[in-house]
């Protein structure tokens, strides 16, 4: 059964290696209690895995992410930048509530990108010495 499986699976996933990969993840998630979207047939979970994906119940591009995602240890969340109004309303807001004896907030200046172009065409490069 398994084989025949294998490869039915090659038409969706080109690569053995990767459904190898895709298979015993989706098989973990199996053993770990997911829901399987097929009938299992006395089956074990790698052979479920496998059905699931030629079967196209689940996505293999899916699968690929959530394989990615799991084995992440540090995941970055895209949040968006605040926008320059805002900031500056809160920034009034807080410094006008804040007492008169706190150290006022450190404040960094602004430069544009041609500004900082400029400012690096501009670098000249350390003359060479003989003590190097």
């Amino acid at each position: 059964m398994a084989r025949v499986t294998v490869e039915d699976c090659i038409d969706k996933v080109d690569n053995r290696f990767e459904l190898v990969l895709l298979a015993s993840h989706r098989a973990r998630q199996i053993s770990q209690g997911a829901s399987i979207t097929i009938d299992r047939d006395n089956d074990k979970n790698p052979v479920v895995a496998l059905r699931e994906i030629a079967d196209e119940t689940l996505s293999p591009d899916d699968l690929k992410e959530d394989l990615i995602h799991s084995l992440q240890k540090h995941v970055e969340v895209d949040e968006p930048e605040p926008d320059p109004a805002s900031v500056a309303i809160a920034g009034v807001l807080t410094a006008s509530s804040e007492d008169e004896d706190a150290p006022e907030p450190m404040t960094f200046d602004q430069m544009s990108e041609e500004d900082l172009l400029a400012g690096i065409e501009g670098l000249v490069p350390p003359e060479k010495s003989d003590d190097y």
